[in-house]
């Protein structure tokens, strides 16, 4: 079982940055996908970006490139998400996920994940 616990979520104004982690419980996690993946309301879930640290493989939703920065701290087992340039479209629940085991990443889809964390709240305000 992997545990997942988010931090650094807040409110900005536009063009502001945040910048968001999370803990990972389980150590040497840097062989598996990992991603983060946000909520708005009424919205579905959607994936923001993905990672598997020790393949230096990186993919992001087209929304967020050039502005968004996902990265892995493996000494901390933290998990990283630099959000620059902010829009008022940028609010929602923010998620972070794990798939299994030393999966790579496939698809940046809410289903291939197992593990979430319990998110946190960004606000961009315009």
């Amino acid at each position: 079982q992997v545990q997942l616990v988010e931090s650094g979520g807040g409110s900005v104004q536009a063009g502001g940055s945040l910048r968001l982690s999370c803990k990972v419980s389980r150590n040497s996690y840097s062989r598996t996908c990992m991603g983060w993946f946000r909520q708005a309301p009424g919205k579905e879930r959607e994936g923001v970006a993905q990672i598997v640290a020790a393949r230096g493989y990186i993919d992001y939703a087209d929304s967020v490139k050039g502005r968004f920065t996902i990265s892995q701290d493996n000494a901390e087992n933290t998990l990283v998400l630099q959000m620059n340039s902010l829009k008022s479209e940028d609010t929602a629940m923010y998620y972070c996920a794990a798939r299994a085991w030393a999966n790579g990443c496939t698809y940046l889809k809410e289903a291939v994940f197992r593990y979430w964390g319990q998110g946190t709240q960004v606000t961009v305000s315009s």
